[in-house]
């Protein structure tokens, strides 16, 4: 089954993927994208960033609001409040993994859709399925497993163009760009 199957509204975008080492640099790039006035809608971020040392790591939902607490729950708390819904799920071998923004959509059809791509976590098929190389793939889940954020931001060629501008500037330790991915139409 591919993701068309599971969501027929599809377009073709550009995407850039940005691998932060901080999370500090992963939010400030994406709290730059959204005062650029950049469709927040159309902006993803992904990591573990649950360490739990020897304090408890976990999140609720309070109301319309989700509530972290652990190392990084304030990150996770201020991106979820800014982008539009999320998704954590544990992966083999990666663990304990976030998804906020559209891609946790891509994700969660995934998951339900039964979509394997061989080798791949859900999260890596949902990459996947929306036309990021295989290669390109296998790396970003080896930096999430090694505690990297991305950022990973959709749009026509100059709206992709404008966010790689702005991320290069929050010391993204690589960035890439990726033609022809399939995107779902936003819901308004």
């Amino acid at each position: 089954m591919t993701l068309q199957q599971i969501q027929p509204n599809l377009h073709t975008d550009t995407a850039v993927v940005a691998i932060f080492e901080s999370h500090e640099n992963a939010e400030a790039a994406v709290k730059e994208l959204a005062q650029a006035k950049f469709d927040i809608k159309k902006i993803s971020v992904v990591g573990r960033g649950f360490h739990s040392d020897e304090a408890v790591t976990g999140f609720y939902n309070a109301g319309n609001r989700i509530k972290f607490w652990g190392k990084n729950g304030a990150f996770w708390g201020g991106l979820w409040g800014l982008l539009f819904g999320g998704l954590f799920l544990t992966v083999p071998v990666i663990g304990p993994v976030m998804v906020l923004g559209h891609l946790a959509v891509i994700v969660a059809s995934v998951i339900e859709g039964a979509v394997v791509v061989g080798g791949l976590s859900a999260f890596g098929a949902a990459l996947c399925s929306i036309g990021i190389p295989k290669d390109s793939v296998l790396h970003y889940e080896k930096t999430i497993k090694a505690d990297d954020f991305l950022v990973l931001v959709h749009g026509s060629d100059a709206e992709v163009e404008d966010a790689r501008s702005i991320l290069k500037n929050y010391h993204a330790t690589q960035i890439d760009i990726h033609k022809n991915i399939q995107m779902t139409e936003h819901v308004q």
